[in-house]
């Protein structure tokens, strides 16, 4: 039996106390128990976006990443100018 009661949100109760242990928050604990009680518990940590490589991306799509972060002078960047300066950035 679950030393806490986590309520009937939790999915896992018993991960979610293996979490709460190991200092995890009441919130973190059960999305983690609630998301490994839907899928297998080793797919739940490589969920997550991917990005495509910066070599992948137009131009225009690397501008208008690099305005978004402030880069100066990327308007007359070229492609190899943008990748380097937003990996360096």
């Amino acid at each position: 039996m679950p030393k806490r009661d986590p309520g009937p949100s939790v999915k896992d109760d018993e991960l979610y106390e293996k979490l709460r242990d190991e200092g995890n928050s009441k919130e973190k604990s059960a999305r983690i128990a609630n998301a490994a009680a839907g899928s297998s518990r080793k797919s739940v940590g490589r969920k997550g976006g991917k990005s495509p490589e910066y070599d992948e991306w137009t131009a225009d799509d690397l501008r208008k990443r690099a305005a978004e972060i402030g880069i100066e002078g990327r308007s007359t960047m070229r492609k190899d100018e943008l990748i380097k300066a937003l990996r360096n950035h």
